[in-house]
């Protein structure tokens, strides 16, 4: 999984903009959503701050690797009346994650609580790690057994058991 929209460090001439932006027009644009991103053994974690948003406003979409969340937060102060300081971010608020194919994008679940958004983001069970039993027969030998070969080749027809390649190099 990734982010599309990853800039540890910010672009200072982007940044200056759009505070220069906001001074003159005398409006706020939206804030990205903080967001943490951890991975378990069953998939992916993602919790986003949302405060003050209504939870019937999130919208959560995937569009082939693509997952998109969209949020809106609105002013509680109507137009026309005389706002002293208004420093809480609003509007629509989005941002997109670039899923990679292990993720089960069918079996996405979210909840909202306090103001923080949390997506599972479960893993396909193809790319979950998996224990493969290794079997011996009761003299102690491996067998392998390789899809359309034979099951068994014996010594006398020319071929080999483990014990007469070991060591070598095949």
């Amino acid at each position: 999984m990734s982010v599309l929209r990853f800039d540890p460090f910010g672009d200072p001439f982007r940044q200056m903009d759009r505070l220069t932006n906001q001074l003159l027009s005398g409006t706020r644009t939206p804030m990205a959503m903080p967001m943490d991103v951890w991975q378990t053994d069953d998939g992916f974690h993602v919790c986003l701050d949302l405060p003050g948003v209504d939870p019937d406003s999130v919208e959560i979409t995937t569009e082939r690797n693509l997952l998109t969340i969209k949020a809106e937060r609105r002013a509680e102060y109507q137009q026309g009346q005389n706002v002293l300081i208004a420093e809480r971010p609003q509007g629509t608020f989005t941002r997109q994650l670039q899923l990679g194919d292990t993720v089960d994008a069918e079996n996405i679940e979210a909840s909202y609580a306090d103001g923080v958004l949390h997506l599972e983001l479960p893993i396909t069970r193809a790319a979950q790690p998996r224990r493969v039993q290794v079997r011996t027969d009761s003299s102690g030998r491996r067998q392998v057994t390789v899809e359309g070969e034979a099951e068994a080749a014996s010594p006398a027809s020319g071929g080999t058991t483990d014990s007469d390649s070991e060591g070598t190099n095949a």
